[in-house]
């Protein structure tokens, strides 16, 4: 298999789609409402300085450009080729574009992957004459691409070139929906955003989202990337794109739908389930300091502010506010959506105690009441001592609009902050009454200095909280030496408890002392051995969900129970599946009570390993209260994960229980990363429950069952 971290183009061959200096339309055309109508009028009305080569075989004139009646009477050489024509003529025109030397095509037309088997098969087709040839494809199914620097609209919707100026900063855009795309940069321009230049991918026969951050990465008109992504077809490829983009300083914002599990297959194990396919892919990029927005508008709005301000959000947002009400409101968004507000009071913030008036308490949000309007300086003196404050991460002025001579009040002194300096973080405008009659002027006037305005409150807090959660995570690889399984290699298919004991307890795997036995007379012995109480398990690898067929008998005291225990848990498991045929049982020392946990491991073919843990017991599916962790995360990475559960309050000690042994559980979850990191035909290890003890006295995996390929 090709290595997936190598880039799969040069800049050049993607220069040839996105800088081209000459373009093929085939399938030109005058008509209204063609495709090839819109795409060919967009290139010569935005006076496209290279070549247009319309081709139309019953043409001969468009536009007053040449038409050529053929793919195959184009000059050689041309960069891209844009297709506005149906299905059935796409492969063979491809095929002889590329034969003709032809850098890049865009591929407008539908019916390949997302149409059934044939579709597909053309597809991979088409991926093949470009991998043949070195060609760039975008698409199929795509809406085209359009760069706003260079002027190039190879798109057939009516395009605005809003071309950002050399000292305006802009965004790349690259989605694998065509309309977000364009509808991402509807709602950016309006707000005076710029955008630098944006992709529609399509169905990426030869191209993927991961492609185009590469080449943005390196774009010097690019300043934020933004992802709209559905599925990523490259995994690791992206991870090294996502990785080039945060060491360039380039934040990369990503809408990807899938959280819901309906449509998840269940796994093998546990874990598994538990750690579906969008959990695993976000840990991943989190890593990479992607960040995430929830829906379409919080994409535009996490963009906006990234573009706008000079740094991004940290963690520890003071508000200034003008109403004891919405201060109520402040704090119950900020809980809600994990938003840090800094405690601020009269002894703490001795500046903002000599700018305020007696009556006004210093607080956060800080509530001026309505001395602004009569005093409008009040603005610009709070927030700059708010601006200063180092302990304080971003500053929203959260503020009553009302109507145009309310805002000459109050906008001229909250421009005049940044108009005045700069700070290193962010101020943001955060209107608490959407729909309120504010001239354009002032709007325009606090984006001229750096300072985005948002009709919303709530709006505002959002984008904030996402931005500043990057602020928050410590992307430093700590990973441990990789770890080797002795043994592995001679097993495969699901592990039985039995043999997975024996694989990880010698590498620092915590398990009740435990033994296996075949016949009931040796599983007496054992007992007998072991000490009393033991339980008993049934052994087998098919037998996945031990308890459901009667194949756990706890709390045997005598050796006579655990005789009549072996003869049952066999017509148990017999009743349950006849097909099932144990190996026999594992014989284990009772152990002491504690909190059930859960740790797993699940290695995906294309993202890689990754560690889940938290709370288990009969809530676990119900609650999922976990935590995905990758095995480059040290100790202290991990540990910080475990304190932010749902449930991290019963691991502190909580109503006077026990502070628990949350640095053992931690060694435990660091110990697997090295486990999946040294095996990768391990696929899935789940140890299910985990008993975490108070703190000094360890963790114990009560059960455990792998699954190798």
């Amino acid at each position: 298999m090709r290595e997936m971290t190598t880039r799969r183009f040069t800049n050049d061959q993607i220069d040839r789609l996105l800088r081209p200096r000459s373009v093929a339309v085939v399938g030109a055309s005058d008509r209204h409402g063609a495709l090839g109508a819109t795409l060919l009028n967009n290139l010569v009305q935005y006076e496209f300085d290279g070549d247009i080569y319309p081709v139309n075989p019953k043409r001969d004139e468009l536009l007053g450009l040449k038409v050529y009646h053929s793919v195959n009477d184009l000059p050689e050489g041309v960069d891209c080729a844009v297709l506005a024509i149906p299905r059935p003529f796409v492969i063979q025109t491809v095929r002889d574009l590329a034969e003709r030397g032809c850098g890049a095509v865009v591929i407008y037309s539908a019916g390949f992957s997302e149409a059934g088997e044939e579709g597909m098969r053309d597809q991979i087709e088409l991926g093949e004459i470009a991998g043949k040839y070195g060609m760039v494809i975008e698409g199929p199914n795509c809406l085209g691409c359009t760069n706003y620097i260079a002027r190039v609209p190879l798109t057939f919707v009516e395009t605005n070139m809003v071309s950002p100026g050399p000292n305006d900063r802009a965004v790349g855009i690259a989605s694998q929906s065509g309309a977000l795309a364009a509808v991402l940069a509807t709602a950016l321009h309006p707000r005076g955003c710029f955008v630098s230049t944006s992709v529609s991918t399509g169905n990426e026969a030869a191209s993927g989202v991961e492609d185009y951050v590469e080449w943005l990465v390196d774009d010097p008109a690019t300043h934020v990337i933004t992802l709209y992504v559905e599925s990523l077809r490259r995994p690791k490829a992206f991870i090294a794109a996502a990785r080039r983009a945060r060491e360039a300083g380039k934040p990369v914002i990503m809408l990807h739908p899938g959280k819901s599990d309906k449509a998840q297959e269940s796994a093998a194990t546990h874990t598994g389930a538990m750690a579906g396919d969008y959990a695993l892919m976000k840990t991943k990029l989190m890593r990479e300091g992607v960040i995430f927005a929830d829906t379409l508008e919080e994409l535009a709005d996490i963009t906006e502010i990234a573009l706008r301000c000079k740094s991004l959000p940290g963690a520890n947002m003071a508000v200034l506010g003008e109403s004891g009400a919405l201060r109520g409101l402040a704090f119950d968004i900020a809980e809600d959506i994990g938003l840090d507000l800094i405690h601020l009071d009269d002894d703490n913030s001795p500046e903002l105690r000599a700018i305020l008036p007696d009556f006004v308490p210093v607080s956060n949000p800080t509530d001026i009441t309505a001395l602004g309007l009569s005093e409008p300086e009040i603005y610009t003196k709070v927030l700059t001592a708010l601006l200063e404050d180092d302990r304080i991460g971003s500053v929203v002025a959260s503020i009553i609009q009302s109507d145009p001579i309310t805002s000459r009040i109050k906008f001229p002194a909250i421009i005049k902050v940044l108009e005045d300096g700069t700070f290193p973080k962010p101020l943001v405008f955060a209107g608490v009454d959407e729909g309120a009659r504010v001239p354009q002027e002032y709007i325009d006037g606090l984006r001229a200095v750096g300072i985005p305005w948002f009709p919303s409150t709530e709006r505002a807090y959002r984008a904030i909280a996402r931005l500043a959660d990057l602020s928050k995570r410590d992307l430093t690889d700590r990973s441990q030496e990789p770890i080797v399984v002795p043994g592995l290699a001679s097993e495969s298919g699901v592990i039985p408890e039995y043999k997975a004991k024996a694989l990880l307890g010698p590498l620092g795997i915590s398990f009740p002392q435990s033994q296996f036995a075949a016949t009931a007379e040796e599983a007496a012995s054992v007992a007998e051995a072991l000490g009393y109480p033991v339980v008993m398990k049934a052994q087998a690898a098919a037998l996945g969900h031990k308890s459901d067929a009667g194949g756990v008998i706890l709390n045997l005291k005598t050796r006579a129970d655990v005789a009549e225990a072996f003869e049952r848990m066999y017509q148990n498991v017999a009743n349950y599946d006849a097909s099932i045929a144990l190996d026999g049982v594992l014989v284990e020392k009772m152990g002491r009570m504690g909190t059930e946990m859960i740790v797993g491991a699940k290695s995906d073919p294309e993202w890689g390993p990754v560690v889940l843990a938290g709370f288990g017991g009969v809530t676990a599916e119900i609650l999922k209260d976990v935590k995905l962790f990758t095995p480059d995360m040290g100790k202290d990475q991990v540990v910080a994960g475990l304190l932010g559960l749902k449930q991290a309050a019963l691991l502190k000690g909580y109503r006077g229980s026990p502070e628990l042994d949350v640095d053992a559980l931690a060694d435990l979850i660091v110990q697997m990363g090295r486990i999946m990191d040294g095996n990768p035909a391990i696929r899935e290890i789940d140890l299910n429950p985990v008993i975490l003890h108070p703190r000094g006295e360890g963790v114990v995996a009560l059960d455990a069952l792998m699954l190798v390929d």
